[in-house]
C-alpha cells in the first residue's frame, strides 16, 4: 500500500490525487494499466511532483500532442513498459459554418458538456475558426458525440472521429526578452515579462491569478527561479530562462513569453 496521508499532506488538489493514488494501488495490484480520466494542469504538476517520490509505480501522461494542457495519465508498476501509445483517447470534429456566427473555446465545450457528458473525459479543445473545432475525448465518448452534439450557438454541425494526427495544432507565439532586475521576486520577473507595472502584477498575484510550476502563489516576494513556468489567468505563460548575475549585482534573466 502507499503512504496516502504522507502523499496528501499539504497538497492543493486533495480529491484528485486521491482518486490517482486508488489507481496506483489498483496498477500496483492488478499489474495492469491504469488510465486516469484527463487532468487540469494544475493537476498533473502536482500529481507528477508527488508520484516522484516513489519507487513502485511510474507514470506517463498524454494529452493528443505536446503542447496539450490537459491529458490523461497511464499508471503502471515500475517493472512493466510504459508509454504514450497506451494513453487512450481520441480526436473529434465538430464541423460546421460558423462563418457568421462565430464561436469562442467555452461554446464548443458548453455544447459538449450539455449533451450530459463531464469535464474529467474531455481534453483540449483546438478551434478552428468559421470551420469549427477540433476536441480529444476519452474513447467511449464518440458515438455519444456523434449522435447527440448535433448543434453549438445557432449552428448544426456534424461530429465525428478523426485520427489524432489530423489535428490542427498551432505553435504557440512566442517572444523572446530579457530584463535586468534588482531582485527575482516574482512580481518583479513576471511584471516585467507580461509587459505591465509592479502594482498591477502585485494585483493579480494577490486575487491568486498567478501560478509558478501550476501551484498557485500569493506572495510577491516570492523568488522566481530558472525554469520556472509563470501563468496568470487569461494573460499567457512565462518560462524563465538563464539568470546570470550583472557586474553590478543584479540579475540579468532570460524570458520567453507563451501569447
Amino acid at each position: 500500500m502507499l503512504p496516502r496521508e504522507e502523499l496528501l499532506k499539504g497538497v492543493e488538489n486533495r480529491d484528485s490525487l486521491a482518486r490517482v493514488i486508488d489507481q496506483a494501488e489498483q496498477a500496483i495490484k492488478t499489474w495492469e494499466v491504469v488510465l486516469t480520466d484527463f487532468l487540469s494542469p494544475p493537476e498533473l504538476a502536482e500529481i507528477q511532483r508527488v508520484f516522484n517520490r516513489l519507487t513502485e509505480v511510474q507514470l506517463v501522461a498524454w494529452g493528443g500532442y505536446p503542447q496539450a494542457e490537459r491529458q490523461r495519465i497511464a499508471i503502471a508498476r515500475s517493472e512493466l513498459p510504459l508509454d504514450q501509445s497506451q494513453v487512450s483517447l481520441v480526436a473529434v470534429e465538430i464541423a460546421g459554418n460558423f462563418l457568421f456566427d462565430t464561436a469562442s473555446h467555452r461554446d464548443f465545450l458548453g455544447a459538449m458538456l450539455a449533451t450530459g457528458i463531464v469535464r474529467e473525459k474531455t481534453g483540449d479543445i483546438i478551434v478552428l475558426g468559421e470551420r469549427g473545432a477540433q476536441a480529444i475525448v476519452a474513447p467511449e465518448l464518440v458515438e455519444f458525440l456523434s449522435m447527440s452534439l448535433k448543434q453549438v450557438r445557432s449552428v448544426t454541425v456534424k461530429t465525428q472521429q478523426i485520427q489524432v494526427t489530423e489535428l490542427k495544432v498551432r505553435e504557440p507565439k512566442k517572444k523572446e526578452l530579457t530584463t535586468v532586475e534588482a531582485s527575482l521576486r516574482l512580481d518583479a520577473i513576471a511584471s516585467a515579462g507580461f509587459g505591465m507595472s509592479r502594482s498591477k502584477m502585485v494585483d493579480f498575484i494577490d486575487a491568486g491569478d498567478v501560478r509558478v510550476n501550476w501551484k498557485e502563489v500569493t506572495q510577491a516576494s516570492s523568488q522566481v527561479k530558472s525554469g520556472d513556468l509563470i501563468a496568470i489567468r487569461s494573460k499567457g505563460r512565462l518560462e524563465v530562462g538563464e539568470i546570470a548575475v550583472t557586474k553590478k549585482d543584479r540579475y540579468r534573466v532570460q524570458l520567453t513569453r507563451y501569447i
